[in-house]
């Protein structure tokens, strides 16, 4: 039968778009803290738990490459592959948001899942990356993505807190807890001043509360 995704749709716009929070809330948002273990957990779910490449492919690419998922749904075999020297390359793609022409690296994770997608798949290089198992000619839709990521997130650690958004905002928490400089962070994201950044992290309090912990008088 048809299926009505207006509930999910629903859902997808009320649910906070972050992942592995504080169960404290903070100003009425949930603060970030995550788990590496419980993050590692729901990276793998598709691998060991419920094997399926795409999917798995899907949530390691979000969780680092911090692209939306308008964007990540819209990547072609050839932004991220090299079918002449068949090498994986820097993604290469033209931002929803805005339209400006952006790179993104890939790291060893981000590429290990894509190749093995790729063995498995053996695509040609104007083939959409998330595509449906049963229509390869195009990409699945916001809504099975958010089903996708809820699901992991659900079997893995009960979290109900989550959508789409929340793999880009985890790259950006670890990037912040790892060092990286705030303007570097601001660039990724392009947002207009670090404040912005902060705000979209719920990384504000986390900064104040290091300013005492480190400071021992």
């Amino acid at each position: 039968g048809i299926l009505d995704y207006s509930r999910e749709k629903s859902v997808m716009r009320h649910v906070p778009d972050n992942i592995f929070y504080r169960k404290g809330v903070f100003n009425g948002n949930y603060t970030a803290n995550p788990n590496k273990d419980e993050l590692a957990a729901f990276r793998m779910y598709y691998k060991d738990i419920h094997p399926n490449r795409r999917n798995y492919c899907l949530i390691v690419m979000g969780l680092n490459t911090a692209l939306r998922i308008s964007d990540l749904l819209k990547l072609k075999w050839d932004n991220v592959y090299n079918f002449e020297t068949m090498y994986f390359a820097p993604i290469s793609y033209q931002r929803a948001k805005d339209g400006k022409n952006n790179y993104v690296t890939l790291n060893c994770n981000a590429t290990d899942a894509l190749r093995a997608y790729f063995n498995e798949r053996h695509p040609t290089e104007h083939e959409f990356i998330f595509t449906k198992a049963t229509c390869r000619r195009q990409p699945i839709n916001r809504v099975q993505a958010y089903r996708i990521v809820r699901t992991a997130a659900e079997e893995t650690v009960q979290d109900e807190h989550i959508s789409c958004h929340s793999l880009r905002k985890t790259f950006g928490y670890h990037a912040w807890k790892n060092g990286t400089p705030p303007a570097l962070l601001m660039d990724v994201y392009n947002h207009s001043s670090y404040k912005v950044t902060q705000q979209y992290l719920g990384i504000e309090q986390d900064e104040r509360d290091e300013i005492y912990m480190n400071l021992e008088l």
